[in-house]
């Protein structure tokens, strides 16, 4: 199963543990939220059906985020937009130390031409989705 196919029954997981859970006040304690990536690392080439690891860095804004995978989604038959997943928890006690974690997900190359990578960044200040782009020819 592809890493891409398990992040849907990984939230089903969650969901289900968190539902669960009982809250005082009957609310959700946690929402999912998309991480900042600031950079990635992947080959210069790829060489078709084999399979990459590519390291990803994202930034945890404070103590209640929570990394919990990729949303990896087909925007073209080689395009492949990349958003780190993570989920907030609500709490008082978070530090406030941003850090950078580094984590990655495996890729199988199953076309030929170039892969082109868009990696979310953030939004700009008028709420405009911005990407890293990376392009990685076939071999």
């Amino acid at each position: 199963m592809s890493f891409k196919r398990s992040i849907p029954i990984l939230l089903c997981f969650l969901a289900l543990i968190f539902q669960s859970c009982k809250f005082e006040d009957d609310q959700a304690n946690f929402r999912f939220v998309a991480l900042q990536i600031v950079s990635a690392d992947l080959p210069e080439s790829f060489t078709l059906n084999e399979t990459y690891e590519i390291r990803v860095t994202y930034v945890r804004p404070s103590g209640c985020f929570f990394f919990e995978g990729f949303d990896i989604t087909d925007a073209a038959t080689t395009t492949r937009n990349v958003v780190a997943i993570g989920s907030e928890f609500y709490e008082d006690t978070c530090t406030q130390a941003v850090e950078e974690l580094e984590t990655s997900f495996n890729f199988i190359v199953l076309y030929e031409g170039t892969y082109l990578f868009r990696f979310w960044n953030g939004e700009d200040e008028n709420g405009i989705d911005q990407y890293i782009d990376i392009e990685v020819p076939v071999n």
